[in-house]
C-alpha cells in the first residue's frame, strides 16, 4: 500500500475518489487472500467486505490517507514562516504592499490540533 499512498499528504480527494480508493483497496486484499470454500454449497466464492476488515487488521487507505495528511500539516506547521509551503498552507499571501495580508482561516489551526478535516 506504500506504493499507492506516496504523495497523499497533499492530495485532495473527492467522495468519488474516496471510494474508488476502498475499491483498490478491497480489490487488492480478495487478491491476498483468495477465495473461501463455502462450507453449505461446497463451492468457492470472494470475501465479503467483512470478512476483509476482519483478516486485514490495519486501517483502510481513506483512513490512513486522512491521517497522514493530518500529521503533514502539523509538520508545516512547526517548520516556520519563512517558508513557502508553510504561506501556502496558512493562506498567507505577500503583496508589494503589505508586508502580509491574512486572507481567512488556515490549515494551521487544523494541523496543531485545534480543528477537524
Amino acid at each position: 500500500m506504500s506504493v499507492i499512498l506516496y504523495g497523499c499528504e497533499t492530495w485532495s480527494l473527492t467522495s468519488r475518489e474516496e471510494r474508488r480508493l476502498r475499491v483498490l483497496e478491497n480489490r487488492v486484499l480478495r487478491r491476498i487472500f483468495g477465495p473461501k470454500g463455502d462450507e453449505a454449497t461446497k463451492e468457492w466464492r470472494k470475501l465479503y467486505n467483512e470478512e476483509l476488515n476482519d483478516l486485514y487488521s490495519a486501517p483502510n487507505i481513506v483512513w490512513m490517507i486522512k491521517s497522514r495528511r493530518m500529521r503533514w500539516a502539523g509538520h508545516v506547521a512547526r517548520i516556520g514562516k519563512r517558508r513557502g509551503v508553510y504561506r501556502v498552507l496558512v493562506r498567507w499571501i505577500f503583496s508589494k504592499r503589505d508586508v502580509g495580508v491574512w486572507v481567512g482561516s488556515s490549515w494551521l489551526r487544523i494541523g496543531t490540533g485545534g480543528g477537524h478535516l
